[in-house]
């Protein structure tokens, strides 16, 4: 009998510390990591083991962003250019379609003999200094050139000009002129320091000389100043040929 109380107490005390420890463990446990143990009562599921190392958990939320985001882009295209763009647009439509002169513009020219009513049309090539101006820059142009018009064409007996038509297409001008006509008498007058020869109306110039008013003799120089009369073509060219560099 001694035997089997020995046995049940050897028995019955490691059974009883060992359920004090586990109770203890369960306890002390909870006192010190009572998030952890909240989780597992409450059925939480335990974190990937990645998190632990600084990675962080997929929620799904950051592969769902780039689908709304290209949705967002393809309904930004449907609704078309917004107000900003539709207004360049229209600016640029409308400079296009401006009067505006272009390399493929004809330049038509109409010269007209005021003595004898006569007309010469001929169509040339659009200077390049005309390029790209509307109507109002070409006819600020074409007064400028009437009113200093280049001495080759007072030579000829220009005396002014009118723009018939302008289009993108076309654009006519017309040219006035006296034209040269024999004369029996000339006058020699100083233009831009150099001598020119005029007709007898004091007005047509005949001849423009590369004489230099500088070089001739000072009563020369101030006789042309006031227009010097010369009766004849013949005295014209021995004047000319002495005096010629």
């Amino acid at each position: 009998m001694k035997y089997v109380k020995c046995i049940s107490l050897f028995i019955v005390y490691p059974l009883l510390v060992l359920g004090i420890g586990f109770y203890v463990g369960v306890k002390s446990s909870r006192f010190f990591y009572p998030g952890e143990t909240l989780k597992e009562d409450a059925g939480f599921p335990q974190e990937a083991s990645g998190a632990g190392n600084g990675q962080k958990a997929p929620t799904g939320l950051e592969g769902e962003a780039a689908p709304e985001e290209a949705q967002q882009n393809r309904s930004a295209e449907d609704e078309g250019p917004g107000p900003a763009e539709e207004e360049a647009e229209d600016m640029a439509e409308v400079m296009v379609s401006a009067d505006t002169l272009c390399v493929d513009t004809k330049y038509v020219l109409e010269e007209t003999d005021v003595l004898h009513h006569t007309v010469v049309e001929t169509t040339w090539r659009l200077p390049d200094k005309y390029v790209g101006m509307n109507r109002e820059q070409f006819l600020q142009a074409m007064e400028v050139y009437e009113a200093f018009p280049p001495l080759s064409e007072l030579e000829r007996g220009f005396v002014g000009l009118e723009v018939l038509s302008f289009s993108r297409e076309r654009v006519v001008v017309r040219m006035d002129y006296k034209f040269v006509q024999p004369s029996s008498s000339f006058y020699l007058a100083a233009y831009d320091n150099e001598v020119i020869v005029y007709l007898d109306d004091r007005k047509t110039v005949y001849i423009e000389t590369d004489i230099s008013l500088d070089s001739l003799p000072a009563h020369l120089q101030q006789n042309i100043i006031d227009m010097m009369w010369i009766r004849d073509e013949e005295e014209l060219y021995s004047f000319l040929e002495n005096y010629s560099s």
